[in-house]
């Protein structure tokens, strides 16, 4: 770290921008790694709090992941590839691995809360930045209201198990799926909400309670469920082929999405450079581990033809297994806090990525505006937590995981070229962790995310690119003039 005042060491100061003066060059102009650095934590009216350590980064990045794929994603995936689900599982926790290798150079790096956005902004310039926070708000927002509506299919769960009663369909399911408003879904995101606005440790604690939690009922499945693994299950291992594994890999690969969570908390980390890239790689291999385990009992436990139409798989086989309903209870009650917590982190990541954009000008500054007294951007929290909301409340869960998929994958991909960019410009930068092999790693981790974006159905990248071309309306109409690149060259 460098005392105030310092003049920072040539290998160390920015490579000089060129002028924009065209068109094209306005929309490459980048923004240097040092002063994205230095502005860590700023915001309209204060400053965020530096409070967490490596161990809330890890349980940040665990709550914002583990979770959603397994308790609800998990019979959505089955029915595509049979009890090979758990190769999908694999092949969406090594597309993911080789974009985290990435993703824990440049949060090392530049440790900051855009997240891959703030990375653009410093390799690939302003327009390319705006793209992958458009495709982060896509990811983070939308995820949220995704995992937010299984979250509902397991509260009804409980309720039944407990109470002997159910929130009508028509309260609990969203249009086209039989409701007319998801109400639980929406008091999730609200609850979530009221964390956050406590502020950034008090969230993580509360997290990290709900994330052991979750740990010991996947723990707990495994081990009940165990018993009624039967070796028929497990034939034909892939009924539908090499394209119902990939099919389902792109699908689950929604699952993974959460492990880069821990680098938008940036500027909210005592140690980044350190903490940062040891968060994401240990969070990324326990769930990965976790998950292959719970698919691979799953799948063993029940014939993989019955996942058919089932978001909470997991409490169902319990109890087909014990012919008891208290297991299925249990199970239920966990996934509850399981599910809550990766709406609270996957939340927080939202905000700070908006958080992160609003500071460039790039949107309104109501998002960056600090609270005094809990130092957290909370008119941010609010707005995002309303959208997400209403979000989860109107829209069936498919619809929703396979939007989230492809606007990660198309984030990582940019990433993943971040990291080779940055390299060739700023060879001689410290980096607390370098990715191994490179530039073929990210080369790697480049083309798998393309090719999983290509196992999408026709339908999803419609909805992308509805969603690209608002967001490109948008940054011209206001970004591109507002950004405050653009107006320090006025």
């Amino acid at each position: 770290m460098l005392e105030q005042g310092a003049a920072p060491p040539a290998s160390q100061r920015p490579e000089p921008e060129p002028p924009a003066t065209g068109l094209g060059a306005r929309l490459m102009r980048r923004k240097p790694v040092e002063r994205l650095v230095a502005e860590g934590g700023q915001g309209e009216g204060g400053s965020l709090r530096r409070s967490l350590g490596m161990w809330q980064l890890t349980m940040i990045s665990i709550g914002a992941t583990l979770g959603t794929g397994i308790f609800v994603v998990l019979g959505e995936a089955v029915p595509d590839a049979g009890p090979a689900v758990i190769v999908s599982f694999v092949i969406a926790g090594i597309t993911a691995l080789f974009s985290a290798l990435s993703y824990a150079e440049l949060a090392g790096t530049i440790p900051v809360s855009g997240s891959s956005y703030s990375y653009a902004y410093a390799t690939m310039g302003e327009l390319v930045a705006w793209v992958c926070g458009w495709c982060l708000i896509l990811e983070y927002g939308v995820s949220v209201a995704a995992v937010a509506v299984g979250w509902g299919q397991y509260l009804n769960e409980l309720l039944d198990g407990t109470l002997g009663i159910s929130i009508p369909d028509a309260l609990s399911a969203p249009p086209g799926d039989g409701g007319v408003f998801n109400l639980p879904a929406l008091l999730v995101v609200l609850l979530a909400m009221a964390f956050l606005l406590r502020g950034a440790k008090e969230s993580a604690r509360a997290n990290t309670i709900m994330v052991c939690v979750k740990i010991a009922a996947l723990i707990l499945f495994c081990a009940v469920a165990f018993a009624g693994i039967r070796a028929g299950n497990y034939t034909p291992f892939m009924p539908l082929g090499m394209a119902g594994v990939s099919a389902a890999g792109a699908t689950l690969f929604f699952s993974y999405i959460g492990f880069d969570a821990a680098s938008t908390a940036g500027e909210e980390a005592k140690d980044p450079q350190r903490d940062l890239p040891r968060a994401i790689m240990l969070s990324l291999i326990i769930v990965t581990a976790l998950y292959c385990l719970v698919a691979a009992v799953a799948v063993g436990a029940l014939p993989w033809k019955k996942f058919t139409g089932s978001e909470a798989a997991l409490s169902g086989i319990m109890e087909s297994v014990t012919g008891q309903s208290f297991w299925a209870v249990l199970l239920a009650a966990g996934a509850v806090i399981a599910i809550a917590s990766v709406v609270l982190t996957v939340l927080y990541g939202q905000t700070r990525i908006l958080f992160a954009m609003s500071r460039d000008g790039l949107v309104p500054k109501v998002f960056s505006t600090i609270h005094e007294r809990t130092g957290v951007p909370r008119a941010n929290t609010v707005i995002v937590s309303l959208f997400c909301g209403v979000l989860a409340a109107a829209i069936p869960l498919g619809q929703l995981a396979d939007a989230t998929s492809i606007g990660t994958l198309f984030a990582f991909a940019l990433v993943n070229i971040a990291v080779i960019v940055l390299r060739r410009t700023r060879p001689t930068m410290t980096r607390t962790f370098r990715v191994p092999l490179s530039p073929l790693f990210p080369l790697i981790g480049f083309g798998l995310c393309l090719w999983m974006m290509g196992s999408l159905e026709v339908v999803t990248w419609v909805v992308f690119g509805v969603w690209m071309a608002i967001g490109l309306v948008l940054y011209f109409a206001y970004g591109m003039r507002r950004s405050r690149l653009a107006t320090a060259e006025k």
